[in-house]
């Protein structure tokens, strides 16, 4: 197992215990990492505590990405209490409900500002905020996750499958833009898992069915698969990756008819 001991990490996009985010935060804990996690309103803020108690004396912090001043104290708080930032999670993501129920040519013009927004330009947001950080620990690697919908159309994700290419292609310009710094930029894309997002998509049982029949290891994926891919790339193990979208989908990405 790659390990992160002595790393220091920052956790966004937790909601609850099937939360893709949790459970990267869960094995960078085992790995060996301090953490520090965000809750988004105090709607999850109760969530993200619970489950903090199995991390090692997590630093927990206030974090809606569309506000700037609560990044800002984000990495304010890291800076006094870690003194340094080795790796960044982002699994920010949103959607309003309609604008994934509707037909695609719906698509109101805030709808589409909110999820770009939110599920990608909070990226960039981000990396500008750890950026110091990492300076100050001589590089850094960040990681985004994201979906298949970026390339293909899959019914009822419409406006966050754009959201999801604009975020794929944001990895590779912070990639190029922050790669002489030693920062490493890249993505994962999982197959569909339960998650409070995957909630908002209609049908979403029947994408779960297709994938079993038709991915080559004839399954879906588990979120502990895609946080130890996660602590791969997190880690010095991936030290040479960058500008990446690794595919942790049970090989569905690969398939034809």
């Amino acid at each position: 197992m790659a390990d992160l001991s002595g790393k220091r990490g920052l956790i966004v996009g937790i909601a609850n215990k099937r939360s893709i985010s949790w459970a990267i935060a869960h094995a960078a804990h085992n790995a060996g990492a301090r953490l520090a996690v965000t809750y988004q309103g105090e709607r999850l803020e109760e969530n993200v505590r619970e489950l903090s108690a199995a991390l090692s004396e997590p630093l927990i912090l206030p974090c809606d990405v569309t506000d700037d001043a609560q990044m800002a104290n984000v990495f304010s708080e890291i800076e006094q209490r870690f003194d340094g930032l080795d790796f960044l999670v982002h699994g920010a993501a949103f959607a309003a409900r309609e604008e994934l129920s509707n037909p695609f040519v719906q698509t109101t013009r805030d709808g589409f500002r909110v999820s770009l927004d939110v599920s990608a330009y909070s990226l960039i947001a981000l990396a500008r905020g750890a950026l110091p950080l990492m300076e100050r620990r001589g590089g850094g690697s960040i990681l985004t996750l994201s979906y298949l919908g970026s390339q293909r159309v899959f019914q009822n994700y419409n406006v966050m499958g754009v959201a999801k290419a604009a975020l794929e292609a944001s990895v590779r310009y912070l990639a190029a833009d922050l790669g002489a710094k030693n920062i490493r930029v890249n993505a994962i894309s999982a197959g569909p898992i339960k998650t409070l997002a995957a909630a908002g998509i209609a049908g979403f049982s029947n994408i779960l069915q297709i994938y079993r029949e038709r991915a080559p290891l004839k399954r879906t994926v588990e979120t502990a698969e895609v946080a130890d891919a996660a602590v791969f790339l997190l880690s010095d193990a991936g030290r040479a990756i960058t500008a990446e979208v690794l595919m942790v989908d049970a090989g569905f990405h690969a398939t034809g008819m």
